[in-house]
C-alpha cells in the first residue's frame, strides 16, 4: 500500500505533500479531508486540486528556468 501510495503522489502532483508540509500537518489527513469534501460537495475540491498542482508545476518551471540562467 505504501509503494502505491508514493507512486501516486510522486505522478498526482504532490499538492497533499506540500500542503501537509507548509502546514505540518500528515499528508494522508489532508487527504482524507479532501476526499471528505469532494464527496460533500460534489466534486468542486478537484477544481482546487488541480489548480494548486498547476501552480506547484509553474513554480517547478521557473526556478528550472532561472538556474539555468544563473548558468549562462
Amino acid at each position: 500500500m505504501k509503494v502505491l501510495q508514493n507512486f501516486l503522489e510522486e505522478r498526482a502532483f504532490g499538492v497533499c505533500s506540500k500542503v501537509g508540509e507548509r502546514l505540518h500537518i500528515s499528508s494522508g489527513v489532508i487527504r482524507m479531508y479532501f476526499i471528505y469534501t469532494s464527496f460533500l460537495t460534489f466534486g468542486s475540491p478537484i477544481i482546487i486540486y488541480l489548480i494548486l498542482a498547476f501552480w506547484l508545476n509553474i513554480r517547478k518551471y521557473l526556478r528550472r528556468q532561472s538556474d539555468l540562467a544563473k548558468d549562462f
